[in-house]
């Protein structure tokens, strides 16, 4: 059921109905212009729309608009039917929107250019950085060492290790290491290649990274692997073709790489990787060609959600069954796609749910989106930052009070160094009456 908007919320709808800007939202009411985002992000979330475009048509449609000389919202006439819209509720619709565009082009110029925007980079800044506010089970934490995006992210026993990825000054081998426990950022060795769009994933006691796209802007083959145990770096057999951009879990001790940039194109190909003979080898393809997509192991199979191919973001949802590779069966199914297309996003498992945070590689997202496995459905929850969101890193980090899902940096308007805390379960222990 939609969770319905409170007096406030109707009160900054209907002001964003009519084409203003935040700030003059901010003095018309007397509040900051950063409680109007919050509010802007909760009134996107509950009604489930992604631009102010979007929550004006909503607002006429429901009736939360007055347009003087129209009909009532959802009235009905006899033969059951809702009435066609008068002509001044469709002249105060077109105004509306075209208000509401025209804001959006001017305080977004980054939208515009998005498809000039070289996908594997995002050092130059294309609009105001987020400021991530204060939202419903979100609580900001110690901050990333320097604000940074497209790098490997992977949780080990209780540690979130960062891993390579590319900072304003450029593309870095440096590895830092959070400690949740004490909010505190210490450093590790660092990765032999220097590399951002990579992923990590952890097989036994080991981080695994492959491949990248290097400080020469060339897409690499190397494989480089971290043992936490002892601070140090080894290299691994590397990939059978260089990728970059791809998405990447571990399950029943093997990697499996889903698709990236082979540094022409975006392919589809699926690569498999066993430690035991140091090997890759290709599997069944994914349905099509895609890259910044993000993978997250359940019972033994793969989640592998969104994507982007060079024009669109994905929302679709599929799931790879490495069991039934070389079968003869498809290994892959579809299942329930997301409610918005989304790249770059991060993706991790948490019980029974697969939480999708981030994306918005062409446009704006207003909240995050989690999927419960056993009833193949996608619901959205808040998200700190409104707008764009890609190229985070995202891990999860259980103790005895809970799982929490800690979403870091990335870029939405520039580079990020934000670090923030999701506690998407939460045990609470009872005293014993016995």
């Amino acid at each position: 059921m939609e969770e319905a908007l409170s007096e406030r919320e109707l009160e900054i709808l209907r002001l964003v109905a009519t084409g203003v800007t935040n700030n003059e939202i901010a003095l018309r009411l007397m509040i900051s212009p950063h409680t109007v985002k919050v509010h802007l992000r909760n009134i996107f979330a509950k009604i489930g729309v992604q631009s102010r475009t979007e929550a004006t048509v909503v607002a006429i449609q429901r009736g939360w608009v007055e347009v003087p000389g129209a009909a009532p919202a959802g009235a009905i006439d006899r033969t059951g039917r809702r009435p066609p819209l008068s002509w001044g509720r469709r002249g105060f619709l077109v105004a509306a929107l075209g208000g509401a565009l025209s804001l959006a082009f001017w305080s977004a110029p980054a939208s515009r250019l998005s498809s000039q925007e070289d996908a594997l980079s995002d050092r130059a800044p294309a609009g105001v950085p987020a400021d991530p506010g204060t939202v419903q089970r979100w609580a900001a934490r110690a901050p990333l060492p320097e604000a940074r995006g497209r790098f490997g992210c992977v949780a080990l026993g209780q540690r979130i290790y960062v891993i390579a990825g590319e900072t304003r000054a450029g593309t870095t081998d440096s590895v830092d290491i959070y400690e949740p426990s004490e909010d505190t950022w210490h450093v590790g060795a660092r990765k032999p290649t220097a590399v951002a769009n990579v992923a990590a994933a952890v097989i036994g006691d080991e981080v695994y990274v492959p491949g990248g796209y290097d400080r020469d802007g060339r897409v690499v083959a190397a494989v480089e692997v971290y043992a936490p145990e002892s601070d140090s770096w080894r290299s691994a057999s590397p990939l059978p073709a260089p990728r970059c951009g791809y998405a990447l879990a571990a399950s029943g001790g093997r990697l499996y790489l889903f698709g990236g940039w082979d540094g022409s194109r975006y392919v589809a190909d699926v690569l498999i990787y066993d430690p035991e003979e140091d090997a890759w080898s290709y599997g069944t393809p994914l349905g099509r060609p895609r890259g910044f997509a993000a993978a997250a192991s359940f019972d033994g199979r793969i989640f592998v959600a969104g994507g982007y191919d060079g024009v669109n973001e994905l929302a679709t949802c599929e799931v790879y069954d490495p069991a039934l590779e070389g079968s003869g069966e498809s290994p892959w199914r579809t299942v329930a796609a997301m409610s918005q297309g989304r790249g770059g996003l991060g993706l991790v498992v948490v019980g029974t749910r697969l939480y999708a945070v981030g994306g918005g590689w062409n446009g704006n997202l207003a909240y995050n989106e989690s999927y419960d496995v056993m009833g193949d459905l996608w619901r959205p929850f808040p998200s700190p930052v409104l707008g764009r969101w890609r190229n985070l890193g995202v891990a999860s980090v259980e103790n005895s009070l809970g799982t929490t899902v800690y979403a870091l940096g990335g870029w939405s308007g520039d580079l990020l160094a934000i670090n923030q805390a999701y506690r998407a379960v939460l045990r609470i222990f009872l005293p014993s009456l016995g």
